[in-house]
């Protein structure tokens, strides 16, 4: 007789161990269940004398997999069969994939229906359909069809305990059809993925039992949220709990014992966004399995990962339990179920005789029903509800005993919930606050530091203020005011007084308290200016002081704030009268006349009399000195060279000494050195005159208006 033979006529659940032990507790037929198991397996090993080769762990086209078939991967780490279990006095059959760790079931192919344990087959045909054929069910049940008939196909379980179809081609290769993995069930084991393909859209999630009978869906599932990076159970599509965020390779709600030993894995990208995990020792197959009552547990129950039992919706996240918007008023932080052993009368007793529904229903339903105190299940398969509604505690006892019947009784317990970070919780809260002390100390501390250094800068700012008005005023006659006095004399900056805006900031008229009219400049902050910068503009402006240029009469400095004050035009600007045909009467030809005289001594001043001597700088190669000092020396010295040069060779005396366009973007761009060398600018004047005794015009140059070109520092153009 074969093993499989042997093994499935006396297969043991831990629902015939009910059937055959009814006196036991739930635990003991557990523990009775497992030293069966671990006896007949023994017993099989000694008795059997037909095996499958360890090496066959593929089904080939044309192959027949009965339920007397087995199926190992290459080092027998997993096992593909058919089981039956029995369930309410009916053996149900199932395609299934066995690790050799507890004997765990960590696949079953056909979960929707069983099969006839009598002619259950399965079979790959030469088309490449795989497929569970059996009497009891009206049609195959297809695990995999393709699209096209697909010849040279195999379907191999694999050590990792994925069951996969390929195709082989003739050079070698293989391409995936369909693996297990892909349609998970209750468990799972290292490498199969939570998440979503999104190549094909399928979604692959963990779904409880419905009962331990049988691979029926439950209420619950186990899914991977991309969006948020992390694990959530839910209930009906509610979620009840999440993970938290994965951080150094650890979810925040995952007690440390349950992910000690783990690896995750997250990918994301335009082809997938999957969760999985590996261990540490390869030598150990860890399992995470969900139960029908909400609780992920590792290894058989060795512990749990998750307790979404224990989630009842209201304000309470601990453990990662979600908060929910529909909780009933009559329910309070602290309300929970708890199997207790009851004496009890029918007479308060409602029934809900559903076989689709299973203990996580009954609990959502009395959790939302005011009115009931506890629940049971109706039927010995763990389906069905009886819901109690008593009145007092007078209406039932609590007995300790096996003589009362499991009823999940609602007490209120307090937090009941068990942190999976256990006495590490109050070492988090420890830890936030005396982070939150420290930050608000190194805040006060700052503040303290921040205000002496503005003290300190204010004090040395006005030791300068004062050094630079006494400067000022002894060198240039330079008033420096008061902030106070300025906001009075502009009435605080009004709009009203505005006179316009420049580059540098806008400018107002204002009336000092001796009655003197003034133009008050605001400088922009933007400009960023020290008082030391501000001190040499102020300087630069002194310097360049002449009668045809608006004089200025003091300067004010406050915080961030510079303010030049200068001398107040009462006529405006002269585009004021000039583009007005009114007021551009007023400017008969002698008076501008005398204006052009003023602008062409100013100019002459600015290019001869200035200090700002370009051909001397140039000459003694301090060229660079012309540069804004804002730019900190940050330059390209060649590059500026190369601008002087051709600035200085635009000012020649003859025009056609002078570069063209072309020329100076050819000098511009150009890395080669530029032949030519400008000559000392000259002020010049140029006349035309015609001699009779010359056939043609000539060009004589007169002298330079009582100033001869050696004198003369800077270029006027012609």
């Amino acid at each position: 007789t074969h093993y499989l033979n042997l093994r499935h006529s006396i297969t043991v659940s831990p629902s015939s161990c009910r059937l055959v032990f009814p006196y036991l507790k739930h635990p003991m037929r557990l523990i009775l269940h497992k030293l069966l198991l671990a006896f007949m397996h023994l017993w099989f090993c000694f008795s059997s004398s037909t095996h499958v080769d360890a090496a066959d762990d593929s089904l080939k086209p044309g192959d027949t997999f009965n339920t007397s078939s087995e199926l190992y991967s290459k080092s027998r780490k997993y096992l593909l069969y058919f089981n039956s279990v029995t369930s309410g006095g009916e053996i149900l059959t199932y395609l299934t994939i066995q690790s050799e760790y507890e004997a765990a079931i960590v696949w079953e192919g056909n979960k929707e229906q069983s099969v006839d344990y009598n002619d259950a087959v399965l079979s790959l045909n030469f088309s490449g359909v795989l497929k569970i054929e059996s009497s009891s069910v009206n049609k195959p049940i297809i695990l995999y069809s393709p699209p096209q008939p697909i010849n040279n196909t195999v379907a191999t379980l694999l050590d990792t305990g994925n069951f996969v179809l390929q195709h082989l081609h003739s050079n070698g290769t293989n391409t995936l059809l369909w693996q297990s993995f892909d349609y998970p069930f209750a468990t799972l084991i290292p490498t199969m993925k939570l998440g979503v393909n999104h190549k094909t859209g399928h979604r692959s999630l963990l779904s409880s039992q419905k009962n331990e009978d049988g691979p029926t869906p439950g209420g619950f599932s186990l899914e991977w949220e991309p969006r948020g990076q992390e694990l959530m159970i839910r209930r009906r599509g509610k979620v009840c709990w999440k993970s938290g965020k994965l951080r150094n390779n650890r979810f925040e709600h995952i007690p440390e014992d349950a992910q000690a030993v783990l690896k995750y894995s997250i990918v994301s990208n335009l082809d997938e966004d999957t969760f999985s995990f590996t261990s540490t020792n390869e030598n150990i197959t860890h399992i995470w399995s969900l139960s029908d009552t909400g609780r992920l547990y590792y290894n058989d129950k060795q512990g749990y990962v998750a307790r979404a039992d224990l989630c009842y919706g209201y304000n309470n996240t601990e453990g990662g339990c979600q908060r929910w918007q529909d909780i009933p008023k009559c329910r309070i932080p602290g309300d929970v179920f708890t199997k207790k052993s009851i004496h009890s009368n029918d007479e308060n007793v409602t029934y809900e005789t559903k076989e689709n529904i299973n203990h996580s229903d009954c609990e959502a339903a009395c959790w939302g029903d005011c009115n009931c105190n506890g629940f049971a299940e109706l039927y010995t398969d763990g389906t069905g509800c009886r819901f109690f509604q008593w009145n007092s505690s007078k209406d039932y006892i609590v007995d300790a005993t096996v003589s009362g019947q499991d009823i999940y009784l609602l007490e209120n317990k307090g937090n009941i919930i068990d942190h999976p970070h256990g006495t590490k919780r109050w070492i988090w809260i420890s830890t936030v606050i005396a982070t939150t002390l420290l930050i608000l100390c190194a805040s006060i501390l700052c503040l303290a530091v921040k205000k002496r250094k503005h003290v300190l800068q204010e004090k040395k700012r006005k030791e300068m203020t004062l050094i630079l008005g006494n400067d000022l005023n002894k060198k240039y006659g330079l008033k420096v005011l008061d902030y106070t006095l300025v906001v009075a004399a502009t009435n605080e900056f009004s709009s009203e007084n505005k006179l316009g805006q420049g580059g540098f900031g806008p400018v107002y008229k204002g009336t000092l308290p001796t009655g003197e009219e003034v133009a008050i400049k605001r400088l922009a902050r933007s400009s960023a200016q020290g008082i030391v910068e501000f001190k040499n503009e102020l300087t630069l402006i002194c310097e360049l002081q002449h009668m045809n240029l608006v004089q200025l009469l003091g300067c004010c400095i406050h915080d961030e704030e510079k303010i030049l004050i200068y001398e107040y035009m009462p006529n405006k600007s002269l585009d004021f009268h000039l583009f007005d045909s009114t007021r551009s009467k007023l400017l008969h030809w002698n008076k501008r006349f005398n204006i052009i005289k003023w602008i062409s001594q100013g100019l002459l001043y600015l290019h001869k009399y200035s200090r700002l001597k370009v051909w001397e700088l140039w000459k003694d190669d301090k060229y660079f000195e012309l540069m804004d000092p804002s730019l900190n020396e940050v330059f390209d010295h060649e590059e500026v060279q190369r601008c002087i040069h051709i600035g200085l060779l635009c000012v020649e005396h003859y025009a056609n000494d002078r570069p063209t366009m072309s020329d100076i973007i050819l000098m511009l761009t150009s890395k080669s050195s530029i032949v030519s060398l400008p000559q000392k600018p000259a002020f010049y004047v140029q006349r035309y005159m015609y001699d009779e005794n010359l056939s043609s015009l000539e060009l004589y140059t007169g002298s330079t208006v009582g100033i001869t070109s050696s004198t003369v520092e800077m270029t006027a153009s012609t």
